[in-house]
């Protein structure tokens, strides 16, 4: 962590403000937009529907990681952590859940879809609600678990955020990336890729579906991946060994995912398109409805 009016090792005046400057604007970014997506659906009856409520959960878990994306923004250009080793733990811990809820959500709507698309049976409310407690109390207890001694939350090299620790690459560190990966990244990409391929198969050539059937994969893939191949090197190598700007790319890299998802979900549907546009133009919407 860097101390009081000092800068990080490997890192220049400049370079610090930029990395604060990118997190400010993806923070800011992810939560305009995926406030905008929470608001809609408080606001607007019509999107209050069990597929709609997956795609609620996804904003809530993107504004949740936007948040810690400004904390990172603000430390970062402070040029110091100012919360403490206590409030290391808590960051890394609530950009662990709300991480985790993100993609675990990105996979629940992409079976929501499956099931609407290819069944022809509209998502039950109790189905929806319970992948929507599924989703936030798995990713809360793989969270958990670096709190009682499985993994460990410490500093990003920058020294101004704080995530899974990799820098000891140990048998405990190992263990637990190995076991959380495959449930948490594998096998939700697992399921999103079957879901949409089937969804295509079916679909694709009649002009029915309606929904972008590559970009939440590839969000996945590219968006965590770095994350993942550099948490892989960790467990045979010593991370260390890379330079500390090059291993703060994978946090700028997860940060836009927040904006990617609002724009795919949010902004990329018809009917919450509509609900966003009536919360920000509520006068015309009432005349509307008038008529």
């Amino acid at each position: 962590m860097a101390e009081s009016g000092s800068l990080p090792a490997g890192f220049g005046e400049l370079e610090v403000l930029a990395v604060g400057t990118v997190l400010l604007v993806e923070a800011l970014a992810g939560l305009s937009l995926n406030s905008l997506t929470i608001l809609s659906f408080c606001k607007t009856p019509e999107l209050r529907t069990p597929s709609h409520l997956l795609v609620l959960s996804l904003a809530v878990a993107d504004s949740g990681l936007s948040l810690n994306a400004l904390v990172a923004a603000t430390s970062s250009l402070l040029r110091r952590w100012p919360y403490g080793s206590e409030g290391c733990q808590a960051h890394g811990f609530q950009g662990f859940v709300t991480a985790l809820a993100s993609i675990c959500s990105s996979a629940a709507i992409a079976w929501g879809r499956y099931h609407h698309y290819c069944t022809r049976s509209r998502l039950a409310w109790n189905t929806a609600v319970f992948l929507v407690f599924f989703v936030w109390l798995s990713s809360a207890f793989w969270a958990a678990l670096p709190l009682l001694g499985w993994g460990h939350y410490d500093y990003e090299p920058l020294g101004t955020c704080c995530t899974l620790d990799y820098s000891k690459g140990d048998r405990n560190f190992t263990s637990f990336l190995l076991t959380m990966a495959f449930f948490n990244l594998l096998l939700p990409l697992l399921i999103t890729l079957t879901s949409y391929r089937l969804m295509e198969q079916k679909l694709g050539k009649t002009g029915q579906l309606q929904v972008n059937t590559t970009l939440p994969a590839r969000t996945l893939l590219l968006c965590w991946g770095p994350y993942a191949l550099l948490y892989l090197y960790a467990t045979v190598a010593d991370a260390t060994s890379i330079s500390p700007k090059l291993r703060m790319v994978p946090a700028l890299v997860a940060k836009t995912v927040p904006t990617i998802n609002a724009v795919n979900y949010a902004l990329g549907s018809e009917m919450l398109h509509r609900g966003i546009w009536q919360c920000l133009s509520p006068q015309k919407s009432e005349r509307d409805r008038a008529q």
